[in-house]
């Protein structure tokens, strides 16, 4: 009885690109600056945060291991920039 593994070189594929989108995510993805006060410029910053992380994993568009990730990062991101808000007011940093 022959027993045959379907999948396995789309799943060794997926990871070799996933790992090749890690190692390119790894380090400074973007700087982002924006004033805390402004709902405009946070919003313009997350903005650039996430074209800088769709930039870096536009190769290996499809791949749900690398789009998981992608938008993992994004949340992680986005509740940043909402942190440093925060911080910002409790500061006293708001008008």
């Amino acid at each position: 009885m022959d027993f045959r593994i379907e999948g396995l070189d789309k799943l060794q594929r997926q990871l070799q690109e996933a790992t090749k989108a890690f190692q390119g995510l790894d380090g400074e993805i973007a700087t982002v600056r924006f004033d805390p006060n402004d709902p405009g410029s946070v919003s313009a910053a997350i903005q650039h945060m996430e074209r800088a992380i769709e930039a870096k994993i536009e190769p290996y568009q499809g791949n749900p291991l690398v789009e998981s990730l992608a938008d993992q990062l994004k949340e992680k991101y986005r509740e940043a920039i909402f942190e440093r808000i925060a911080q910002a007011r409790l500061a006293g940093n708001n008008p």
